[in-house]
C-alpha cells in the first residue's frame, strides 16, 4: 500500500477541515468533500485508503454513499453522526461501515480510530504473492506464522520487532516518524519512551541487515523517521 489516503466527507466545512489538518499531521494524505455528489467523485479520483463519512449530507444520504462505496471497495468506512441512536448504528454497520462515531468528538480520537481501522485493513489486505506472505528484495515475511527469511535463512524476531518490520514493509516507501511507529505498534493508549522505537530498530537491523551500519531494508530519513526501501 502506498501512502495512506483519507477522504473526509462532512457538510460542516469546519469539522472536515479540522479533521483534514489532524490527519495530515500524522503523515497521511487527506481530501475533503462537503456533499454526497462530491464525495463519490473524489472517492473515484482520489482512491482513498479510508473514508470518514457523515450520515447527514445536503444532497445525498450518507448511508447511500456508504452503500455505493462498499459495492465497489472494501476499504474501511467510519460513519459520523450527530445522533447517538442504535438504529443509525445498526443500519450503518449493516451497509458495510466499519466504525461509527457520534458528534461531538475529539479530532484526536477520530485519528486514533482511523489508524486502528487502517492497521486492521492492512493486516488482511497486503501486497503479496500469496495470502500468507510479503516478498521484497531477498526478504520473505509470513504474517500468519510470524516468520521472516532473508536469503532463505530464517531470522528470529521478538514480537515487537516483527510488528515494526511488518508495519514498515507492508507500507514500503512510506516514511514513519518514531511517534507514528510507537502509536501503531505499542498503541495510542500505551505510555512509554519513544526512544524504545530506536532501540528496537537497531536490534532489528542487526538481525536482518548484512551490514547494519549501511542498511538496505530499513532506511533512516534524517530529521523525519524511518522507511522500508523496496527499490
Amino acid at each position: 500500500m502506498n501512502k495512506r489516503r483519507v477522504l473526509i466527507v462532512d457538510d460542516e466545512k469546519e469539522i472536515a477541515d479540522i479533521l483534514r489538518d489532524f490527519i495530515t499531521t500524522e503523515g497521511m494524505e487527506a481530501m475533503t468533500a462537503y456533499n454526497g455528489g462530491e464525495a463519490y467523485e473524489k472517492f473515484k479520483s482520489f482512491s482513498p485508503s479510508l473514508v470518514i463519512l457523515d450520515i447527514m449530507l445536503p444532497d445525498n444520504d450518507g448511508m447511500e454513499i456508504c452503500r455505493r462505496i462498499r459495492n465497489e471497495s472494501d476499504i474501511p468506512i467510519i460513519m459520523l453522526s450527530a445522533k447517538d441512536t442504535d438504529i443509525d448504528k445498526i443500519i450503518s454497520l449493516g451497509l458495510g461501515a466499519d466504525d461509527y462515531l457520534t458528534k461531538p468528538f475529539s479530532p484526536a480520537v477520530v485519528v486514533a480510530h482511523v489508524k486502528a481501522q487502517l492497521r486492521r485493513y492492512m493486516s488482511t489486505n497486503r501486497k503479496s504473492e500469496d495470502e500468507d506472505g510479503l516478498f521484497i528484495k531477498n526478504m520473505k515475511i509470513n504474517l500468519k506464522k510470524h516468520l521472516v527469511e532473508v536469503d532463505d535463512k530464517q531470522i528470529e524476531l521478538v514480537h515487537k520487532e516483527f510488528e515494526i518490520l511488518w508495519l514498515l514493509a507492508s507500507n514500503a516507501g512510506t516514511v514513519f516518524t518514531k511517534e507514528q511507529i510507537y502509536d501503531e505498534v505499542w498503541g495510542v493508549d500505551e505510555f512509554g519512551e519513544i526512544g524504545t522505537v530506536t532501540v528496537h530498530i537497531r536490534k532489528l537491523r542487526t538481525k536482518i541487515e548484512a551490514d547494519p551500519a549501511h542498511p538496505i531494508y530499513i532506511k533512516t530519513i534524517w530529521g523525519v523517521g524511518y522507511k522500508f526501501d523496496d527499490g
